[in-house]
């Protein structure tokens, strides 16, 4: 708890953060880690079949272009929500001073 208290001073103004914008925070941060973790396992260990080694890293390569794509997709998607969620944010502020202009404009003085 004091290390979370801790990051909140140091940090704290850095919360006001999207979601979106807290997962590439979060890839920043980690995604080095990740890619460390990715790299130490790719070096495998031959297993004295050719064939068999061929095809592991065949394997591995597919998989590893597939994952770069579903990154690509969440990374697509982020900006999706993002960008709705902005619209909509500018529709309830319009409608907000759409409202309160509206309320004004009544003659009503306080």
């Amino acid at each position: 708890l004091g290390l979370v208290m801790l990051a909140y001073i140091i940090w704290g103004d850095r919360l006001n953060m999207s979601r979106g914008e807290w997962k590439r925070s979060a890839e920043r941060a980690f995604g080095s880690c990740k890619r460390n973790m990715r790299q130490a396992a790719e070096p495998m260990a031959s297993t004295g079949n050719a064939a068999f080694d061929e095809w592991r890293r065949s394997e591995m390569e597919r998989i590893e272009a597939e994952r770069r794509k579903l990154d690509e997709m969440r990374a697509e998607f982020d900006r999706y929500t993002d960008e709705l969620r902005k619209a909509r944010d500018r529709e309830e502020f319009d409608r907000f001073m759409r409202e309160r202009n509206n309320g004004n404009s009544g003659g009503t003085s306080q």
